[in-house]
């Protein structure tokens, strides 16, 4: 007799870099999540120049490691997701950011009823899945240049998200076809009551013009009237 795709539950450590302001207790709390082949310090970086001072930073990184190809040579990226199991890497990812929060606000660090969440590519999806799924922790949602859910609309635990939430991307990405991003955004306009989105010029990438945009949601200034760039792209 052969039995097939037995299992053992085994642990594995999960890596993060942290940024904490001097003196802060009860902090705001942003958690930045890379895209594939990325790493945690670069996350951090991105992090930084978008958060304000007050901010205490979580970037975390994927459990999957593999090579990826540079203008140097080979260099190690990380990853999210598998295309064997994936479900069991969307719960990973979802432990892994409730334990980290669960352990920043029990030392005092940073206040639950302050975090953000920060995704850029592969790691969108993920996050909105994680916002769905568990929409009283996040007091708001930042996804730039990735896609959403397949199953949003008939996973059927997922709950009604209120939180604020920002959707950029660009207008030339080598990954998604404006198509795919003119789709995503109407089925999160459609599921969001505090959605905002903007089409920026650019490639598969976070630009400066969408650091300054960041920066005005985590700061909690008045919602900017997001106007569309195809006049300036058809006009490029």
């Amino acid at each position: 007799m052969e039995t097939k795709d037995l299992s053992f539950k085994a642990e594995i450590s999960l890596f993060y870099d942290l940024f904490v302001p001097d003196d802060v207790r009860d902090a705001p709390l942003l958690i930045a999540v890379h895209g594939y082949g990325a790493h945690k310090r670069y996350m951090m970086r991105e992090a930084r120049l978008v958060a304000p001072e007050n901010f205490v930073i979580a970037s975390i990184q994927g459990p999957h490691q593999h090579f990826r190809p540079t203008p140097d040579g080979y260099r190690i990226g990380f990853g999210w997701l598998t295309e064997h199991e994936p479900d069991e890497y969307i719960r990973l990812h979802h432990d892994f950011l409730l334990r980290l929060i669960d352990k920043l606000a029990s030392d005092g660090m940073v206040d639950r009823s302050q975090i953000y969440l920060y995704g850029f590519s592969q790691a969108c999806a993920l996050n909105f899945r994680f916002a769905f799924t568990h929409p009283e922790i996040l007091s708001g949602l930042i996804g730039v240049c990735g896609g959403v859910p397949g199953d949003l609309e008939t996973y059927p635990i997922y709950k009604p998200f209120d939180a604020r939430t920002l959707y950029l991307y660009g207008d030339d990405d080598e990954f998604y076809t404006q198509e795919k991003f003119a789709g995503f955004e109407q089925k999160l306009r459609e599921k969001l009551p505090n959605f905002e989105s903007k089409q920026y010029v650019a490639k598969h990438e976070i630009t400066e013009e969408m650091r300054e945009d960041i920066r005005r949601f985590l700061e909690n200034e008045p919602k900017p009237e997001f106007e569309s760039k195809k006049s300036e792209m058809d006009n490029r």
